[in-house]
């Protein structure tokens, strides 16, 4: 065996999920079959393709991208880092990884892979289930962390975020909650760049040596699915 452990980075999808996306619709569940009464049990599932733990494609954000069924499997197998910005987000709950941050990383941990799952730890799991999750404010405005538009310039120049590549985190987007413009989720859906949202268990996390492993629904002409991902620890 290649690796030392496997980690869950999902949320089970759940019909009592209360935060989705402002707009989207919720999940239902119906049970179809039991085993008492047809000798095997089923249910029929409801769900958007960006509820719960879910990826993204490039189409989500740019017309003319690869949809979910373009995608190649190299594209859902990826070595993966852990940024952790939990404690500058308990806070600011605006907080916007930054340059600094990135190159702060670097120092410590060494060179970032290439074409490499950059996974955000903001602490925002704690939320997740509830109201806060979104945590909007008296205009109306998600409020969670993010990636700021220069940091994920950084990681497109220096190679981070190749032709395939993902931004990850524990919140509903990359993009700070505020930037109803989505400048990142636009800036990282390209090629074939995924977006990796609602992760669970990011804490648990090493800062590196690890790979992401990223399976769901691939459907014609897709923007994306729920999702069950995984880390394997070196």
């Amino acid at each position: 065996m290649g690796y030392s452990a496997v980690l869950n980075l999902s949320h089970p999808l759940s019909a009592t999920t209360v935060s989705v996306f402002p707009g989207d619709p919720k999940p239902s569940f119906d049970t179809i079959a039991t085993v008492a009464s047809d000798g095997f049990y089923l249910q029929t599932v409801s769900v958007g393709e960006h509820t719960g733990t879910h990826w993204g494609a490039p189409a989500h954000f740019t017309p003319g991208a690869a949809t979910a069924d373009q995608l190649d499997p190299e594209d859902f197998v990826l070595p993966g880092v852990r940024i952790d910005i939990s404690e500058q987000a308990r806070h600011d709950p605006d907080y916007a990884l930054g340059v600094a941050d990135l190159i702060a990383w670097q120092d410590r941990h060494g060179p970032f892979p290439a074409e490499a799952a950059v996974l955000l730890h903001t602490g925002w799991e704690k939320y997740w289930g509830t109201a806060d999750f979104a945590g909007p404010d008296a205009q109306g405005r998600l409020r969670h962390p993010g990636f700021s538009v220069a940091a994920v310039q950084w990681l497109l120049d220096h190679g981070v975020l190749g032709r395939r590549g993902a931004l990850g985190t524990d919140a509903f987007s990359p993009d700070v909650g505020t930037d109803d413009t989505f400048r990142v989720s636009k800036l990282l859906y390209r090629d074939h760049r995924l977006s990796l949202e609602i992760l669970a268990h990011l804490a648990e996390l090493p800062p590196r040596d690890f790979t992401v492993v990223v399976g769901g629904f691939v459907t014609e002409h897709g923007s994306g699915s729920p999702a069950s991902i995984y880390a394997l620890l070196d």
